[in-house]
């Protein structure tokens, strides 16, 4: 019964893409008489692409864009499927960049937009969000870059206040300047509050992971994790060495008692990407003025998420999605996705923008937290290779350190997460 659903749910994926794509590529006289193009455009979670597809259409009477969004995994999944039945792709597809090394798996399904025009806007962007959007030659890329997730450290004003600590962001930086650093302030923390520096094991193994540029799989598909001194394992010590110190809490990411934390005061201190102010703001009501941002220290200085605007290759109107595309990822426009959705730029050129360095945020005490964003993002070194299995791999570990946190022994525990994920390689 679970496979049949499963069937059933692909069977009308493709049906759902297959109704699509008959609606794709419609052409029709314009309102002055040339062709009138339609592209229809897939993306996912909350944008403000619907406002700026209704500006471009307005400024491009002969092109008609046929917009959606759905939710994060059912627009990858239908995405995917379309491009596997090689029928039902849209003209223009958003691809967030966990779910990139899927896709370019599937090169031979889009456009490289090398050949539209995008070396001429190339120096636009960070240099590392826009490698990490080309293949591994270099030659192909699969997307312009949209937003990005610099990460940074939010801390709670009142108990680091209480702790002795500083409260102003340059003064935190300053302290925390280092991972040992970070621990020392945690104990600190802890010791005068009673309460845990970081929510979880999860954020206190991001710490590292995230700005590894080799996490648990090389461009080959080779496992990295048992090699010696690889990046998961020292992530992996650095975690259960805050937990044994004390500082680590017992959250989980995303669940009503984590959330309730980030609203009451439950713990001081979060590894979070630009994306979280936004989550903070319409979910932490109690917590208005409590929070703020500073930068991390640069040995975690990574980006947590973000995305690019794909076009797969069943367009009939390559050049006409491309220039599209273009237009809706340029810095001007890049400036109003910030801010109406909170969309953090990955155009360098925003972060000079008066509008965006301006920008005071309430919830933050009035804080411009866009510059702490900006300064973290440009701290940020490389891109890092995921690959297919990042995310299964990155969970067996989370599973071991979970044991942890139940009393496993450390060691036991990675072995047996190497082991499980020996396993799921080889199938």
């Amino acid at each position: 019964m679970k496979n049949m659903k499963k069937l059933m749910g692909i069977g009308m994926s493709s049906m759902i893409a297959l109704s699509l794509a008959a609606c794709s590529g419609n052409d029709e006289a314009g309102s002055d008489g040339g062709e009138k193009v339609t592209l229809d455009f897939w993306a996912f979670g909350a944008t403000n692409y619907e406002e700026l597809v209704e500006e471009y259409e307005a400024e491009n009477p002969n092109v008609d864009i046929k917009f959606r969004t759905t939710e994060t995994e059912e627009h990858h999944n239908g995405l995917f499927t379309a491009l596997a039945a090689g029928n039902g792709a849209p003209d223009i597809a958003a691809l967030e960049v966990d779910q990139l090394d899927k896709f370019k798996e599937a090169q031979d399904r889009f456009e490289n937009l090398y050949d539209l025009g995008a070396k001429d806007v190339q120096d636009q962007y960070l240099e590392w969000k826009w490698n990490t959007g080309e293949d591994q030659s270099g030659d192909f890329l699969y997307g312009l870059p949209t937003d990005i997730g610099p990460k940074a450290l939010y801390y709670r004003v009142d108990l680091f206040e209480e702790a002795g600590l500083p409260t102003d962001p340059e003064g935190v930086s300053a302290l925390i300047n280092s991972p040992e650093a970070f621990k020392e302030a945690g104990i600190k923390l802890k010791e005068a509050t009673g309460k845990p520096f970081v929510d979880s094991m999860e954020m206190a193994y991001r710490a590292y992971i995230d700005a590894s540029p080799e996490t648990y799989l090389n461009p080959e598909g080779e496992l990295l994790i048992e090699e010696s001194g690889n990046a998961a394992k020292k992530a992996y010590d650095y975690a259960v060495e805050l937990y044994e110190a004390g500082i680590v809490g017992k959250l989980d990411m995303w669940t009503p008692e984590w959330a309730n934390g980030v609203n009451t005061g439950e713990f001081a201190a979060e590894l979070g990407a630009g994306w979280l102010k936004g989550w903070m703001e319409g979910n932490a009501p109690d917590a208005v003025g409590k929070w703020r941002v500073a930068t991390l220290p640069t040995e975690f200085a990574a980006n947590w998420g973000g995305s690019y605007i794909s076009i797969p290759s069943e367009t009939d109107h390559p050049q006409e999605a491309y220039d599209f595309v273009e237009w809706l990822v340029s810095p001007e426009n890049q400036l109003k996705s910030f801010q109406s959705k909170g969309l953090f730029p990955s155009a360098t050129s925003v972060y000079d923008m008066e509008e965006f360095k301006t920008n005071e945020d309430e919830f933050f005490g009035g804080q411009v937290t866009s510059t702490v964003f900006a300064q973290a993002a440009q701290d940020i070194e490389g891109s890092v290779f995921k690959g297919v299995k990042y995310f299964p791999v990155q969970q067996e570990i989370m599973n071991a350190l979970d044991n942890v946190r139940n009393g496993g022994d450390p060691e036991e525990e990675w072995q047996a997460a190497v082991k499980r994920a020996k396993d799921l390689m080889s199938r």
